[in-house]
């Protein structure tokens, strides 16, 4: 009888334990929402250069790319970056990024600039129509919209890159893109292929024209605008674009000599327009662009910055190797530029020829290694630099490392 009893308690607990068991795994599991910080990631890079190597001409300069190049330029730290990003909310995204090698004057290095600082706004459930406010970079030429952390030659290249110095203005830029392009660009980025990001595949949009960190000078904002259409053939990705620009540019008291002349309004048209093509490296890979135009310009004949024709573009040509987790990447670059760099003094005049070869190899995600030889031809005059032409060759070491 005791035993039997036993028995019936020993059953009816178990009976009550299994109940409640199965009672509890049908309830939902309720997943707490994220905080937005839980969202936000950090990450950036740090790149060290040395410039000196098989130097010809110590005269050689390139004032809007690497200012070490050249007399009294040893080992240089190029870029320390760090990013903070995240998407805080389903239709909000952000983007802040210093940079903490800027230059305040030829003597004084390593100071803390802002480079982006900006919001995206999604306005559709999938976020392929939105706007970005703040400052960013101009949606105008692949290679300028293409991180530094990812592009093959150490510098942009002179034609594209001297539409807007340091690619970035203050504005507010419209971006569309179908879902699955936008998953194609974050792909191109992500798989190592030397993308440019996610700029849409239409972008229309309004800025100061002064470029980044600098205030309006009057009142006619820049307008530009951008297609661009990633699209797979077989094995390969291939992405032309088209893109333009037009506005009016102020050449201010600091980037004229005395001497020099200038419009009584300081005010010059900057209008101009670009074809890409880029066949992304599977294994080889071509990136091209061309741009025409105009702005301003100093003429040495008469001593005057006027409003003048542009032209230039370039070509680089690479090949991507993989070998168990390395990778390396030969490449050649040919370029020329014939006009006007409107940021430096008197909107100096340029007409130049470069090639370059390079190899870069990342033994490791973290950590790449970029060897580059630099044959330059280059004509830049001023009101103080006068009949200056500046030949040579150099070969350039990066060493950069990726967090």
């Amino acid at each position: 009888m005791k035993k039997s009893l036993f028995f019936l308690f020993y059953f009816a607990l178990f009976s009550i334990s299994h109940a409640q068991h199965d009672t509890s795994s049908k309830k939902t599991v309720i997943v707490p929402e994220k905080k937005w910080f839980e969202n936000i990631s950090i990450r950036g890079y740090l790149q060290v250069r040395y410039n000196r190597l098989l130097e010809t001409n110590p005269k050689l300069g390139n004032e809007q790319g690497d200012r070490s190049w050249g007399e009294n330029g040893g080992f240089f730290l190029r870029r320390a970056r760090v990013i903070l990003s995240g998407q805080i909310s389903k239709h909000v995204y952000f983007y802040f990024q210093p940079d903490f090698a800027s230059s305040a004057s030829s003597t004084s290095l390593h100071f803390g600039q802002l480079r982006d600082a900006y919001f995206d706004i999604g306005l559709d459930k999938d976020n392929e129509y939105r706007l970005r406010v703040g400052q960013s970079k101009v949606p105008y030429g692949f290679e300028n919209m293409q991180s530094s952390q990812n592009r093959l030659p150490l510098d942009r290249n002179d034609a594209l890159n001297s539409s807007v110095v340091n690619e970035r203005d203050m504005g507010v830029f419209f971006y569309w893109a179908p879902k699955e392009k936008r998953e194609l660009f974050a792909a191109l980025v992500k798989d190592g292929l030397k993308g440019s990001g996610d700029y849409g595949v239409f972008a229309f949009g309004a800025y100061n024209g002064q470029t980044a960190n600098k205030p309006e000078q009057n009142n006619q904002p820049h307008i530009v605008t951008r297609f661009s259409y990633p699209f797979k053939i077989g094995n390969q990705i291939i992405e032309p674009g088209i893109q333009a620009y037009t506005g009016k540019y102020v050449v201010t008291k600091d980037q004229t000599s005395t001497g020099a002349k200038f419009n009584a309004d300081r005010n010059y048209v900057d209008q101009r327009i670009a074809g890409s093509f880029i066949l992304y490296p599977k294994p080889f890979g071509i990136q091209a662009e061309y741009n025409i135009g105009k702005g301003p310009q100093f003429n040495p004949v008469t001593d005057s910055i006027e409003t003048k024709p542009l032209k230039g573009g370039y070509i680089t040509l690479s090949y991507m190797l993989h070998h168990k987790e390395q990778v390396i990447i030969p490449f050649m670059r040919g370029q020329y530029y014939q006009g006007g760099k409107k940021h430096e003094l008197d909107a100096r005049s340029y007409d130049m020829n470069e090639l370059e070869f390079g190899i870069e190899w990342q033994p490791i995600k973290q950590f790449e290694l970029v060897a580059m030889y630099t044959i330059s031809n280059r004509r830049y005059e001023d009101f103080v630099l006068q009949n200056n032409l500046q030949k040579g060759s150099l070969l350039r070491l990066q060493a950069q490392i990726n967090f």
